[in-house]
């Protein structure tokens, strides 16, 4: 599922969701559509691109201030990728201007900010096949047999696919989505509820914190007593623990559920040498992390570095000339994984794309103060 790749912290005690970049809480959100869609047929454009996360959108812009026109695929029935999908109540404080936004925001903005340039979304749909064609064009053909034709192709697939790490937990896909979520949509749904988490990282630890003010009870399982977290919410955990106002279940592991008709009663751990505990429990959140991959992109034959494509960070291009590549999926020196690096990148795929394009025609650098935004 394409999308960004930035994560930003939940709410911790006595404050608004969120505290710093690099750590994950998953929301699952899907807002309305977006107008400008398509799907079937054969559609021909300057420049597709792969994934409307919030680097996509802005991709978008940046091809507009050129004057390419866009078409924009993505798996996700809405714009925004990972910050719609996973976070969109997260603030966000490192993009230059806000300093504070949430994710859901920051994508209405992106999208408005596209939308003087009419771009096109094929949303729902997968880019399943890419290939080459006569006259320097790209053909690209979707999950729904959407077939489009340009000249440039700009992957801004973030992460790529991604989905939970489940635990192998005999029956616990009949509780999922009844009592057993991998990602929160709601913090207020569990107030007054007996709430098990399981993991040692920061999703875990900042989820424990947050839920410890409105849940009946909050149990932490990890399999040892050190966590994978920020090293003052850990603190905070453990001083909450001491309290008495959450239980560490440590070092325990996931074995098994009780409950019936996909709701739980209980939540059975054990140690590595076979003591067991019994929880009880109307919730269990596993947070063990995304499962990620490219998904077709890795079948483009691309180069790749660590599952990420490389690109010349000076033209954003990648192994196969007209085809770019901004945000989280590419890899170069000094590569840093931020929502802002993403929208530097975008700018410098529009001007290479532009120049691939129009060969004839030297693209003038203006500064937007004096071109103002084409069309608008």
């Amino acid at each position: 599922m394409p999308g960004s790749a930035v994560q930003v912290r939940p709410q911790l005690p006595n404050s608004a969701p969120g505290a710093s970049r690099g750590r994950g809480l998953y929301f699952v959100v899907f807002p309305g559509h977006v107008s400008g869609m398509a799907s079937g047929h054969m559609h021909q454009t300057d420049v597709v691109i792969v994934g409307a996360g919030p680097v996509g959108l802005f991709t978008v812009f940046e091809c507009g201030m050129v004057r390419l026109n866009c078409h924009v695929v993505d798996v996700l029935d809405d714009v925004g990728g990972q910050c719609t999908a996973l976070y969109p109540e997260k603030p966000i404080y490192d993009i230059p201007g806000f300093p504070r936004v949430e994710a859901a925001e920051l994508v209405v903005r992106l999208k408005a900010q596209a939308a003087a340039f009419k771009p096109v979304y094929h949303l729902g749909e997968q880019v399943q096949a890419l290939e080459a064609i006569g006259g320097g064009f790209w053909r690209l053909t979707t999950s729904k047999d959407t077939v489009l034709q340009a000249r440039a192709v700009i992957i801004a697939a973030g992460v790529g696919a991604f989905g939970p790490n489940r635990p192998p937990l005999a029956g616990i896909e009949t509780f999922e989505s009844k009592s057993v979520f991998y990602y929160v949509t709601q913090r207020e749904n569990f107030r007054g509820k007996r709430v098990v988490i399981a993991g040692g990282g920061d999703t875990a630890v900042d989820w424990a914190l947050s839920l410890a003010e409105i849940a009946a009870r909050v149990s932490v399982i990890h399999r040892r007593d050190r966590f994978r977290a920020a090293p003052e919410s850990e603190a905070q955990l453990k001083a909450l623990a001491k309290a008495g106002k959450i239980d560490l279940v440590v070092p325990y592991q996931l074995a098994s559920l009780d409950g019936a008709n996909g709701r739980l009663t209980a939540v059975n751990v054990a140690t590595l040498d076979g003591q067991e505990k019994k929880i009880a429990a109307d919730v269990l959140l596993p947070f063990f992390g995304l499962s990620m991959s490219l998904g077709p992109i890795a079948d483009w034959s691309l180069a790749l570095e660590r599952n990420q494509i490389v690109i010349d960070p000076s033209t954003a291009a990648t192994s196969k000339p007209g085809i770019f590549a901004v945000g989280d999926v590419v890899h170069y020196p000094g590569k840093l994984k931020l929502i802002l690096t993403g929208f530097a990148e975008a700018a410098i795929a529009a001007r290479s794309a532009y120049a691939l394009i129009h060969p004839e025609t030297p693209l003038h650098f203006e500064y937007s103060t004096t071109s103002g935004v084409p069309n608008a």
